[in-house]
């Protein structure tokens, strides 16, 4: 046994070894992707697409219908390459933005620290409107339906409650608000509810709802300002919108992000990282909301333009895309790309139609609402990373022209092996007091119940089923099948070997994994690991060494209980779908990520994610090849090293800074 052992583990290490003594070589023959600075010659221009070209067909022109029909088809096969060069744009941006031993995606040599973005976006002399505060620690009395157990949301729903300043306060409190402040020194940050790649905050959300009494006499778009957990009063909508359209005691949430927010430190990646933060945002108002017995769907046959008209963001001056970075003054950077819509209504609701047609037709006079407030200024110099904006615009989903029922599954129950693994937190104490680690004792070890628990909690379809379709809390937002899968590093697993695992979350993928991945995985389910649990031990090694190295030498990545790279089905999901799925695989990671870091806490300890890792030696260790499967995220759980150094203090009233 432990000859055997240590024979696999001499594999993946002498695997590793060769891939980066052969990354190294190819470095010397390839162009370094290293930052460079920014009055550089060296940058280049994005490497042309290769276009796919489609043969034309001909047709005599001596016929009026055949012209008629030569036209339909020209035009027919222009939309294709249209569609096809978008896609092309998603893998340039994808494959260019890619992390290797040799080299780095391209970004800032430095921070610089004079520009670094304000993190709160406010609409100046937007009317006010403040939300109530709520205590964040346990009530002395017993628990009530408006502190349930955090587990207990994964079972069932409660009675959904009606719209007031209450229940949307509560719900913005417990979902996009600032959780604390830290200080250190002379240096005092903020943390929110939602976490962020860097803590940089790039989305922002905006609240569109019927009349609420002591916000709104009238119907209304609103700004949420985090700091203040207010708010920002943008405009007034047609009265008929909300009645005509959905269901009683339902409203939206928009979701945006501010690239330049997270450029200005992670350069040409940040497009990842702004989606992966949507994600989060997403799954973080899908469990506040089910504290209050509301369900959460995308409305995602709505398109972009649709969606700027709604969150009044169409205002913001055209930003002209340049042909390579470049650094100088350019506020129209500063603008926000609207990302999703999310519609919130009574769990248990009817059936209900949704015309996006008429809809979009509905929206278009938003344009000339009368549109409060003024976005503050972030930041006095940019850097532009234009493969980043070049890929947004590839990336648009257009308006989807369909009529017929809402699409909502029932809710499912997520399935239970271990429910005592629980710390017994209420929901409010557990997505308020989570933490991203920045550290891992590396002593911290689990029980394997309890890592049998936090997965089955990771999946997307409700016990007994086979899982696909995203139908449990919080992945039950999402509108598409799963396509996110999770590669298991087991460090520290108390009756599970240490080695890698995977986590299939679509089973319809499971044969095409087997014969994408290398031909020695065992695909076996481990001991003791739960029916309804599709997690498979490919190889027993100790992997602590390899997970440090592919996540970009991190000493996180191996000093937890376990870490994961989570692969999606890539480009065969853009090719039959459309390049606007490529952000949504990205939210979906994050989703599944609010998951991971919310069990963590629940079960006493913590996690964080990893936006650096080394993407193609990750691909080379799984056996793929191509781009049918790509790892977008990855993570990590254990035991967390507090900085006694760092003083926390509470969200509100914070301090009367920015940063």
């Amino acid at each position: 046994m432990e000859g055997g052992i240590a024979t696999k583990s001499g594999f993946f290490l002498s695997l590793l070894l060769l891939l980066q003594n052969l990354l190294v070589m190819a470095s010397k023959f390839l162009p370094s992707r290293l930052p460079l600075p920014l009055n550089s010659p060296r940058f280049h221009r994005l490497p042309s697409t290769n276009k796919t070209m489609i043969p034309i067909a001909s047709f005599s022109s001596s016929s009026p219908s055949a012209s008629s029909v030569d036209n339909s088809v020209r035009k027919q096969e222009e939309e294709e390459e249209e569609l096809q060069e978008k896609v092309a744009q998603a893998l340039t941006y994808h494959h260019q933005t890619k992390h290797g031993f040799a080299n780095y995606a391209r970004g800032p040599r430095g921070l610089d620290w004079a520009n670094q973005p304000n993190p709160f976006r406010r609409y100046i002399s937007a009317p006010l409107l403040p939300l109530l505060h709520f205590p964040t620690d346990r009530p002395i009395v017993a628990l009530t339906d408006d502190a349930p157990l955090y587990s207990s949301l994964f079972h069932s729903l409660p009675p959904p409650k009606p719209i007031s300043h209450s229940t949307i306060s509560q719900l913005f409190f417990d979902s996009l608000a600032l959780s604390a402040w830290k200080t250190t020194g002379f240096s005092t940050w903020s943390l929110r509810v939602n976490p962020s790649s860097g803590n940089l905050h790039p989305t922002e959300a905006y609240l569109i709802a019927p009349p609420i009494q002591s916000i709104s006499d009238s119907p209304f778009v609103a700004h949420y300002a985090p700091k203040e957990h207010s708010l920002e009063l943008r405009a007034t909508i047609p009265s008929g919108f909300f009645p005509n359209f959905f269901p009683d005691n339902s409203f939206l949430i928009g979701i945006s992000s501010i690239f330049w927010r997270e450029s200005w430190k992670y350069g040409e990646r940040a497009f990842r990282y702004c989606n992966h933060d949507v994600g989060h945002a997403i799954g973080a108002i899908a469990m506040a909301a089910a504290t209050l017995g509301w369900d959460v769907k995308l409305l995602d046959g709505f398109g972009y333009k649709d969606l700027e008209k709604l969150m009044g963001l169409q205002f913001f001056p055209d930003f002209k895309i340049p042909s390579r970075p470049i650094k100088g003054k350019f506020s129209e950077i500063e603008f926000e790309h609207p990302d999703c819509l999310i519609l919130v209504f009574p769990n248990g609701s009817n059936p209900f139609d949704v015309n996006y047609k008429e809809l979009s037709s509905v929206v278009n006079v938003f344009t000339n609402l009368e549109w409060k407030g003024r976005s503050n200024s972030l930041s006095k110099e940019h850097i532009c990373w234009d493969i980043i904006y070049r890929t947004a615009e590839a990336v648009k989903k257009p308006l989807t022209i369909q009529k017929g029922e809402f699409l909502v599954d029932q809710f499912k129950s997520s399935g239970i092996c271990s429910e005592n693994s629980y710390k017994g937190f209420t929901i409010r104490e557990v997505v308020r007091k989570r933490r991203s680690a920045v550290d891992m004792d590396g002593v911290t070890v689990m029980d394997r119940q309890t890592f049998y628990q936090i997965l089955l909690h990771c999946l997307p379809s409700g016990k007994g089923e086979k899982h696909r379709r995203q139908s449990t809390l919080p992945f039950r937002a999402l509108s598409w099948d799963a396509e996110v899968h999770a590669a298991i590093f087991v460090h520290r697993v108390i009756g599970l070997p240490k080695g890698l695992y995977f986590l299939v979350r679509n089973e319809d993928h499971l044969e095409e994994l087997k014969m994408a991945t290398r031909s020695e995985f065992k695909w076996e389910k481990p001991e003791g690991c739960p029916d309804d649990l599709p997690l498979y031990e490919l190889a027993s090694s100790d992997c602590r060494e390899l997970a440090k190295r592919l996540s970009c030498h991190q000493d996180i990545a191996s000093d937890g209980c376990f870490s994961l790279g989570m692969v999606a089905h890539f480009e065969p999901t853009l090719s039959e779908k459309g390049a606007w799925m490529y952000p949504r695989l990205f939210w979906e990671t994050g989703v599944l990520g609010q998951v991971l870091y919310l069990e963590a806490h629940a079960v006493g300890i913590s996690a964080t994610g990893i936006g650096c890792f080394f993407d193609d030696p990750v691909h080379e260790l799984l056996g793929f090849r191509g781009s049918k499967f790509q790892s977008l995220y990855h993570f990590t759980v254990g035991g967390p090293v507090l900085d006694k150094r760092i003083m926390s203090l509470p969200a509100y009233p914070g301090p009367s800074i920015d940063a």
